[in-house]
């Protein structure tokens, strides 16, 4: 497994826990990231949604989300933003990484929850952890909707992750979240480095204030990322594997087919499972699905894993 801290301690506790939490901007650098938010908001062209792509979903979004901006100018201008603040700490701590997605999270009062889940597979898991920065910019708590984890929950679940694609969790979210989420209070400029794949969720905020956050993805430098894509229209149990880069974010619709110029490295046969409380539990305790010989078995990643491989190397 490849090693995402320099720090072995960080390094040990990352890998044991699937986060950690580190100081990160300071006081200024906070307040000129909160300015330049309210400062551009003019230039963001509005959330995108599911009937945007004539998709129908129960999910009703109650946050704002760079990433899911219409307008791909001003996600460039907010991932360029917050990667130049970003970066110079980055090397601090994380071994050789490079930035594909950034976000401004904003919860407003009474609203803002963010339903339990993990973040989508942006790379080769089984060789590397991708990681997202999570960086609040005011003080974060459960009333206002802190982060919360799963500890140790990291590439235990959900090998194959992506939009559209059914988390074998989704049937299950309101108990994982009464017996196993723990939140992470933190404070503003402090930040939670978590491993993409583990369980996560953010209740609304319940405060007349603001909560406002900062999430960047990263992956290693020499890793090339991909995207899960499943064509809901054509077949529910085939998954395309595409070759990305953070130019395809830019422009990406979480609800409408990529273009065909997108590179397909590889497609697949998955179908989709519901997993019970009692299987989550115990698969807590079992093995990571990256460790030797250890593959979720309704998944059967291994063969394809070792196509996907090959052509990245060989592009």
């Amino acid at each position: 497994m490849r090693k995402t801290f320099i720090n072995q301690e960080l390094e040990e506790r990352f890998q044991e826990d699937g986060y950690v939490e580190v100081p990160f901007l300071n006081a200024q650098e906070v307040e000129m990231l909160k300015t330049y938010y309210f400062d551009s908001l003019n230039e963001s062209g509005g959330r995108l949604g599911p009937e945007d792509e004539k998709h129908k979903s129960n999910q009703k979004i109650t946050y704002d989300f760079t990433f899911i901006d219409k307008n791909s100018d001003y996600k460039q201008q907010v991932f360029d933003m917050i990667t130049n603040a970003f970066m110079k700490r980055v090397g601090d701590y994380l071994f050789d990484y490079k930035p594909i997605i950034a976000n401004f999270i904003r919860k407003k009062e009474d609203g803002g929850e963010v339903p339990l889940h993990q973040n989508w597979a942006f790379a080769d898991e089984h060789k590397c952890a991708t990681v997202s920065i999570w960086c609040p910019l005011v003080d974060s708590n459960k009333k206002n909707g802190t982060l919360e984890v799963v500890p140790g929950s990291h590439k235990r679940y959900g090998e194959v992750r992506g939009p559209m694609i059914k988390s074998e969790l989704a049937g299950i979210q309101s108990e994982i979240i009464d017996r196993y989420m723990q939140p992470v209070e933190t404070k503003a400029g402090n930040a939670v480095i978590l491993d993409d794949s583990i369980v996560h969720y953010s209740s609304p905020n319940q405060t007349d204030g603001l909560r406002l956050a900062i999430q960047l993805i990263l992956i290693p430098t020499e890793e090339n990322s991909i995207h899960f894509h499943m064509d809901l229209s054509k077949d529910r149990s085939m998954v395309e594997v595409l070759k990305v880069d953070k130019d395809f974010y830019m422009t990406f619709n979480p609800w409408k087919k990529p273009s065909k110029d997108v590179p397909r490295i590889n497609s697949f046969k998955y179908d989709p499972f519901d997993m019970t409380i009692e299987e989550f539990g115990a698969k807590l305790k079992q093995a990571r699905f990256d460790e030797s010989n250890q593959h979720t078995e309704p998944v059967k990643v291994l063969s394809w894993w070792k196509k996907v491989r090959s052509k990245l190397v060989g592009a």
